[in-house]
């Protein structure tokens, strides 16, 4: 039965797969515009009280494209994005991309020296913002080196010739004729720039064709199985893959409707869930862990059919199940610009996906094994990689096959940035495969688990420590709520320490963390330091920041917050000036 359901699930997707090739003249439009015309008076997107049907949705989009063709905007250049989500975000790239043009998705929350980073890399002359996110524009305006014309939607604008809803509605809602204002552009071409999130450094704009944002779309409306009659809850920010590609295509091309929350909220979750009566939801890893960590709601059983998405914990998976009795969880694994992915069409817990061995050689996914110390895979003497056996863990490579847009690496709009992602001679003189930079196992029936992201992982007294494990034993404790770990660098020693940061409730005893993290981990993988946090920082897509944690490490004058040090007796213990001084001076036994 397990087979015959991975290859029924199998079978639709790759049915609804076929055909996406970079030559042809089918684009992402096109399949939208499929939708609207089968689904005209459906209701499509739900947003704070507001409904558009398929064919408003359409029109809408349809004055976005003759707004841009009026202002001279032409095939292949780019416009930036750059406000939250509302009902506009996604009539938005809709439209631009019927004549051709590119949309840089720009994260909403980003200020400073990233957001003036992330305009200047897109190559956009024209930017589409709102008035929450207008003055942040402003502000680095003067930084971009470039004049850029900002345009507001969502309301009245101090600047009347700026206001593009008021522009908007002396254009045509008529759609676009294909053959002349699209002609020339094929599905090879760039729809959008998808940003990574930048928890270490800078984000880069990984370049999205068409053939992938429909692969995407299409593939995850084939994996949910989802109808017309079904209502998608969408909390994820849509400048993201996974909620504005993935959810954005399982909803719309299927007929179905999306409802849409500008921001993720784990205390009105289920509150939107049950009145607006949804079907269905897309995570991230972490919103299921607030989900969890909230306390009983009396909507929360409001029967749910699926769940999808990726960054599922297996602890995590297990009580969101058990509590909120969600029919199937479809977890999986990929990244906005990589040619790796997997499906957990079974819902096995803790799985991302599977392919068995009869399939293999089917699939362009490999694990290699991988050096810790240098960061980079592990080579034979004759200077190639070396498969991982089962249940080792190992680097998860993508073989770039150019005819194959599903295994292509289409790369970012920096082209160094590009090339440090590719690895050659692998396995064979001449090939090139894509880095996912994520540490995976598989098991003997062809499940794969995730294990960590490189960079997280660590060697500390000669062992490589997983974050994301010692993570998951760290949750388990009561009172426990989040956690954060990382490596951090202890003088006289080797590698680097474990330190975690964690966010507690009532109820939580260090003594009580002590005992279960020495009954749970091997000594090499027991936190040396912690940090009790008010509040851990994410990024947009909830994933943890840790960069300014390791920075600031466990000096006590530099952290306001709590700091504890495990000591020989595997207890902890406040970790004061005098022991910090005995640390630096290299005298204190861990």
């Amino acid at each position: 039965m397990r087979e015959l359901r991975f290859l029924g699930a199998l079978r639709r997707s790759l049915k609804r797969l076929k055909g996406i090739e970079g030559a042809s003249r089918n684009l992402t439009c096109d399949d939208l515009e499929a939708a609207v015309d089968k689904f005209p008076q459906r209701p499509a997107i739900e947003f704070e009280g507001r409904t558009l049907t398929y064919s408003q949705l359409d029109a809408m989009a349809n004055r976005y494209a003759h707004w841009a063709t009026g202002r001279g905007i032409k095939r292949g250049d780019t416009v930036a994005l750059f406000m939250p989500n509302r009902i506009e975000y996604i009539p938005a790239w809709y439209g631009l991309s019927k004549v051709g043009v590119a949309t840089a998705l720009i994260n909403n929350n980003l200020t400073g020296a990233a957001l003036a980073h992330c305009l200047k890399i897109s190559g956009a002359a024209h930017l589409i913002a709102d008035n929450e996110t207008a003055a942040e524009f402003e502000a680095v305006r003067g930084d971009l080196g470039r004049s850029m014309m900002e345009w507001i939607v969502g309301g009245a604008s101090a600047k009347a010739d700026r206001d593009l809803d008021r522009t908007l509605k002396g254009v045509s809602s008529l759609r676009p004729t294909r053959e002349t204002a699209r002609y020339g552009v094929t599905a090879k071409d760039t729809v959008l720039y998808i940003y990574t999130s930048g928890t270490t450094g800078m984000p880069k704009a990984a370049r999205i064709p068409h053939t992938r944002a429909q692969t995407y779309m299409r593939g995850f409306a084939a994996a949910t199985d989802s109808r017309p009659d079904d209502k998608i809850y969408i909390p994820l920010p849509l400048y993201h893959a996974t909620g504005g590609l993935c959810a954005v295509g399982a909803a719309l091309l299927n007929g179905g409707q999306i409802v849409l929350k500008r921001k993720f909220s784990a205390s009105q979750f289920w509150d939107d869930i049950a009145r607006h009566h949804c079907t269905m939801f897309v995570y991230i890893g972490e919103l299921c862990r607030y989900l969890v960590n909230q306390p009983e709601h009396d909507a929360e059983r409001t029967p749910v059919k699926l769940a999808f998405g990726n960054g599922l914990r297996p602890d995590v998976w297990e009580k969101m199940t058990r509590r909120f009795r969600i029919g199937k969880v479809l977890e999986f694994y990929g990244s906005t610009e990589g040619n790796v992915s997997l499906l957990n069409f079974d819902g096995k817990l803790g799985a991302v996906g599977r392919i068995p061995k009869y399939l293999a050689k089917r699939f362009n996914v490999r694990l290699v094994r991988f050096d810790i110390e240098t960061e980079e895979p592990v080579r034979s003497a004759q200077g190639f990689c070396i498969p991982c056996a089962v249940g080792e863990v190992g680097e998860a490579l993508g073989e770039i096959r150019t005819d194959d847009p599903r295994a292509n690496f289409t790369g970012y709009a920096d082209k160094g940035a590009t090339e440090k992602k590719i690895l050659r001679d692998v396995f064979v003189r001449g090939d090139a495969w894509f880095r996912t930079g994520d540490l995976l196992k598989q098991d003997g029936e062809g499940y794969f688990y995730f294990i960590d992201r490189l960079g997280d992982t660590f060697r500390w007294k000669g062992e490589n420590v997983s974050t994301s494990e010692v993570a998951e034993v760290l949750a388990e404790v009561p009172g426990v709520k989040e956690v954060n770990v990382y490596g951090v660098v202890a003088p006289g020693a080797e590698g680097r320490a474990g330190m975690a940061g964690l966010v507690t409730a009532e109820g939580f005893e260090i003594d009580a963390l002590a005992r279960h993290v020495a009954d749970s981990l091997p000594a090499y993988a027991r936190p040396v330091f912690l940090r009790l946090l008010p509040e851990i920082e994410t990024t947009g897509t909830f994933k943890y920041r840790k960069m300014d944690l390791v920075e600031e490490g466990f000096d006590p004058a530099k952290v306001g917050d709590p700091l504890f040090v495990r000591n020989v007796e595997n207890g902890y213990e406040p970790l004061t000036p005098e022991i910090y001084a005995a640390i630096m001076g290299e005298t204190y036994r861990f």
